[in-house]
Parts: structure tokens; sequence; C-alpha cells
């Protein structure tokens, strides 16, 4: 069968490429065309556009760059039509993916959502769209199940998340020779993951690094993004103990004592790999002040709402500074706070329904033909 894959971020482009893997197991014929990224090319197929070419974070942004939104649709639209796909696999990406389901739904072609819109936390009146336009729902938060059959009486499939597959999946490494490898020091690690894109990650690395010189028996490591290259973080490196580490973060992860974590799926990765952290974020004044207004969640991070309480700290807007990060930071390494997020990390696992998502949903799609 004929597959068209849109995932708009890395996130995306890491759950897409192993559903892809569960989708060639199960169908020998299966040819893929898509928008994503490197890991989803590694698998085969046709890569459309890059998602580095797509990320716009922040309302100012969407704004200044609604041209380029506008053409990537039109071109979006006329390409699908061209290949003329047996399914459409929409991964989050909503804002995008969502005005593509109208369209293909009005051409006849079954759409499948793939890790749903946070509709939850806002935008909660996409459920009609989702409705109307929504073949099938693939949900990956054990909340999700409840908030879209019991509240809006739109059944879904709960599949477990797929970062329990990429996770239990990847090969274990020796810290030693990761840290030989990658000319680390000989101290333990800060893991640093300031996110993907260029803007957020100007506004959250100056203030993770300011902390450094007052931790000076551990050392900082960057994960470096796979769409961003070295030179753009060079001139944020000021410090002996201080380094950059691209496009390992799992790895990095694995070795880690603690994480400085920008908020997103970040997060929740680095609780999966029992790392403590402090989940971080700062937009600009204009779209925190609006989604301040929009979002109706007490917390940000994945890991806190899924356990529905404060399990990791969360610093935001104003209250991320070099002050507060220096005193959490602490809290995590050398006080009893350390012993209790791992008590809670376990417990989320628990919560995340197991290993199998990319499987299961493979065969759901299979199923529904």
């Amino acid at each position: 069968m004929k597959y068209y894959i849109i995932a708009g971020e890395a996130s995306g482009d890491l759950h897409a490429s192993n559903l892809m893997k569960s989708l060639k197991e199960k169908d020998q014929n299966a040819q893929f065309r898509f928008w994503g990224g490197d890991l989803m090319q590694s698998v085969g197929g046709h890569l459309v556009k890059h998602y580095k070419d797509l990320a716009f974070m922040g309302f100012l942004e969407v704004l200044l760059n609604i041209r380029t939104i506008t053409n990537n649709l039109k071109f979006c639209k006329k390409d699908l039509l061209n290949f003329k796909p047996d399914a459409l696999i929409l991964v989050d990406y909503p804002g995008f993916n969502m005005r593509i389901a109208k369209f293909a739904k009005a051409h006849n072609i079954k759409v499948h959502y793939y890790i749903s819109p946070q509709i939850w936390a806002w935008k909660e009146n996409r459920i009609k769209s989702i409705k109307q336009f929504v073949d099938a729902m693939y949900v990956i938060l054990p909340f999700e199940k409840d908030f879209y059959e019991n509240k809006h009486q739109f059944k879904v499939h709960f599949v477990g998340h797929p970062l329990l597959d990429a996770i239990a999946h990847r090969k274990p490494i020796d810290e030693n020779e990761f840290q030989q490898k990658h000319q680390l020091d000989n101290k333990p690690i800060i893991a640093i993951l300031p996110g993907s894109r260029k803007q957020e990650i100007k506004k959250m690395l100056t203030v993770m690094l300011s902390v450094a010189n007052d931790f000076k028996d551990y050392q900082f490591v960057i994960a470096g993004a796979p769409s961003q290259d070295f030179e753009f973080y060079k001139t944020f490196i000021k410090g002996t103990n201080i380094h950059f580490i691209a496009n390992k973060t799992y790895d990095l992860l694995s070795v880690s004592t603690a994480a400085l974590v920008t908020s997103g799926t970040a997060t929740l990765e680095t609780a999966l790999f029992k790392v403590p952290e402090i989940v971080c974020y700062k937009g600009s004044w204009l779209s925190y002040q609006i989604g301040k207004r929009l979002v109706k969640l007490d917390f940000i991070s994945l890991v806190n709402l899924i356990l529905n309480k404060e399990a990791v700290t969360e610093l935001i807007q104003e209250t991320f500074n070099s002050k507060n990060l220096k005193k959490e930071l602490h809290r995590i390494l050398k006080t009893e706070k350390r012993a209790q997020i791992f008590e809670t990390y376990f417990e989320l696992e628990d919560k995340l329904g197991g290993v199998g998502a990319s499987d299961k949903t493979a065969q759901l799609i299979l199923d529904s033909f």
C-alpha cells in the first residue's frame, strides 16, 4: 500500500520513523512519501520536505512566515493528490495537519492521526474538525482516551507511548568509552537540552549555562539538535566545564546525573532515562501572554501532566533565571528531592502503557482496510 506521512518536528520524525519500520514489517509492498526528517529518510521512501523548513514557533513567528506556510499547504495538497495514497498518516503538528486532514477527507483519502494534537491543553474546539475529518485517532497519553471518549464521544485507540519503544530498542553504551570518544572530563554529567529551534535555543541556553561556574565538580554537556550545526552553539560555550555533543541525546541522557530541559517531549524522554531534571521554558513576552490566557493546564511538562502532580520542578518565564536554576539544581543533586523524583519516574512508566506503540498502530492501520 501507499502511505503519505506528515511529521513537522524532530519528535514526529522519530515516532514516524518507528511506525514506518513497523508498517514495512507488516506490509511488504509499503511505499512511503513523507514530510519529516533524517530518521524517516533512513527507513526509505521519498522525503518531500524536511521538518527544519517547517517549524515556526510562537504566534509572532507564524504571522511573519504566513506566506511560506500557505505555499507549503498548497504544495502539499497538490502532492497528495498526485501520489494518491491508500492512507494519509498525520503525526501531531496540528496547525498544518488539520488543514490537510480536511482536504484529504474531501478527496476520499483515509485519514489516520498518530499522536493526537494537544487539544486537551488548548483549542479544544478542534474536536469538531477531528470528528469530521479524521477516520482514526491513535493516542499515546493515558488521559487522552478518557478525554476523547467520555468528554467528547469520539472513539480513539490508546496505543501506549512510542518513546518506550525508542528507548527499549536502543543499544546500551559504555560510559567510559562515551566520555573518551567525545573528549569529556571525568566528572558527573549535567545534560543541557535547550530545544531544537534557533529562537528557543537562544532564549534557553544562556540562562541554562549561567550556573556552570557554581557547579565546578560537574560538566555541563549541551545536546545539539539535528537541525542545528555547531557554529550556532559555539557562541554560547564559555567555560572549561561546558561541552557539546550533536545528535546523541539518548546516549547523553543514559550517562547523565541530572538535566536542564526545555519544556516539550524531551521532558518525558529525560524521565524515562531516570534522570532527575528541571523543566525550563521562556518564550517571547507576547507569545507567553497570549498562551497563558489560552492554555488550560496546571503544568507544562508531560511528566507532571501525566502524573497530575508536580513531580519535577518547572521554571517558567520570570521564574526561569540563574538564581532559581542554581537553587533547584542543588536540590536535585544533593537533597531528598532526588530520591523523590526517582520514585515518581517509576510511577510514570507504569501509566504509559508499556512498549509496542508502533506495532499496535501499524496493525490498526492495516486492519482498517
